[in-house]
């Protein structure tokens, strides 16, 4: 996208939704890695923006990991679960190489051996694990994005969504993956209880986030806070692609 002027952003931080434009990246080292530095892009910490309350910021966090040979990882912090996407570059779990539009569930309370053959830029989802009564938790799910089936959304043939993690009550988070041909967009506004991070990994559009609109291109990410009205269209030349997540599968009177 344009280079933006001096003093410029696209950025916006607002009490129900967030837009963190690549024009605002600030880098630093990632608590929990070695040798990582990453944009950390959504966190909890958004709601000491902007006067926002406490209670409607955001209940996981979203970053990039940009690793290289001497980065690791061996586990998050207690209690917390990671999803990992790999955007550029390949990493290595447990011996495995993952490369790009690979991704990996790593669950609450893992150990693991993640680390990167030479440079990798990898999307990561957190969020402390809530535990489902009667349910087992579950274990490390690794895939790529290829083998998955990006089925139409709503019977839109221009608009494919691609389930990464199973919708499984074990699961108390979803990572997905939504692909649309230029001009194709949300059949509706849509206002639900499950709150977002998205990132978008390829093309540009149009998102209506609340009553404001922002054009949107690849890198830039988004917050949307539960019942904040949303929608998107895909605008440009070439396809439009983003991975979100969302909570799912837990009691919505918590």
């Amino acid at each position: 996208m344009a280079q933006t002027p001096l003093g410029e952003t696209r950025t916006r931080v607002c009490h129900d939704h967030a837009v963190i434009a690549t024009d605002s990246y600030v880098t630093s080292p990632l608590f929990g890695w070695q040798n990582t530095t990453g944009v950390i892009l959504i966190s909890p910490a958004m709601a000491s923006a902007s006067g926002l309350n406490a209670v409607r910021g955001p209940g996981f966090a979203q970053y990039l990991a940009m690793m290289t040979a001497e980065s690791k990882t061996t586990g998050a912090s207690t209690g917390v679960q990671r999803c990992l996407y790999v955007l550029d570059g390949a990493i290595s779990l447990n011996g495995a190489t993952l490369g790009r539009e690979s991704f990996a569930y790593l669950p609450a309370g893992s150990s693991y051996d993640l680390s990167c053959p030479e440079q990798a830029k990898v999307l990561v989802f957190e969020k402390v694990y809530v535990p489902l009564v009667g349910v087992a938790p579950p274990g490390i799910r690794t895939g790529r994005l290829a083998d998955v089936t990006a089925a139409p959304f709503l019977g839109d043939e221009d608009a494919r969504l691609a389930c990464l993690l199973p919708t499984d009550p074990s699961f108390d988070m979803a990572v997905n993956v939504f692909t649309y041909q230029s001009g194709a967009a949300l059949p509706f506004v849509e206002t639900h209880i499950m709150e977002h991070g998205l990132y978008m990994s390829r093309g540009q559009g149009v998102y209506r986030l609340n009553q404001s609109w922002y054009p949107v291109g690849e890198g830039d990410s988004i917050w949307m806070a539960a019942y904040c009205p949303q929608w998107f269209v895909a605008m440009g030349k070439t396809p439009a692609q983003y991975v979100y997540y969302k909570d799912i599968h837990r009691n919505h009177l918590p």
